[in-house]
């Protein structure tokens, strides 16, 4: 082999990886931080009342499933009110127009499943675009648990906040 050959193979490597792991993501039940995973295989359907969401306050991530189409990913959750919330961020830029397709995905069919501790719960996601109050409340939990999160980056469409309602 070349030394020509040799760097283009070295270049070539981690493209050819990120590749395959991107292919393989979609079939998997278990969702990566940073690639999505399929849609949710384990885990059983929670069929009592609506829970007391206290037990998310100091979880760091959740899974979330959305139902078109069928694909995982991990989010940040928030808890307020009483109420779960997700959000994605970088929505204004172009990184979040090539990296977060989910969010304009919900925006089209908000069905949504969320699996904590192997328990399924039924969502619908509903985007928060006015409401201060929540906004407020919602952006002070996630600078308790995150160190960041500003209703003002929310207000102006930067970070999308979206309920996890009952469906």
């Amino acid at each position: 082999m070349s030394r020509k050959q040799i760097v283009a193979a070295l270049v070539l490597l981690p493209f050819i990886v990120f590749a395959f792991m991107l292919l393989l993501s979609g079939s998997r039940d278990v969702p990566g931080a940073f690639l999505g995973g399929g849609p949710f295989i384990s885990g059983e359907l929670y069929t009592g009342p609506e829970p007391d969401w206290s037990f998310l306050i100091d979880r760091e991530t959740v899974e979330m499933q959305l139902l078109e189409p069928p694909r995982s990913r991990v989010v940040w959750v928030a808890v307020h009110e009483g109420k779960p919330y997700v959000v994605s961020g970088f929505m204004g830029g172009l990184l979040g127009s090539f990296w977060k397709h989910w969010p304009e995905q919900a925006l089209r069919d908000g069905r949504a499943i969320l699996r904590v501790d192997g328990r399924h719960y039924e969502r619908q996601l509903v985007r928060i675009t006015s409401g201060r109050a929540v906004m407020e409340g919602v952006s002070a939990e996630l600078n308790r648990k995150y160190g960041f999160g500003e209703a003002d980056s929310i207000e102006a469409g930067d970070t999308w906040l979206f309920e996890l309602a009952l469906r």
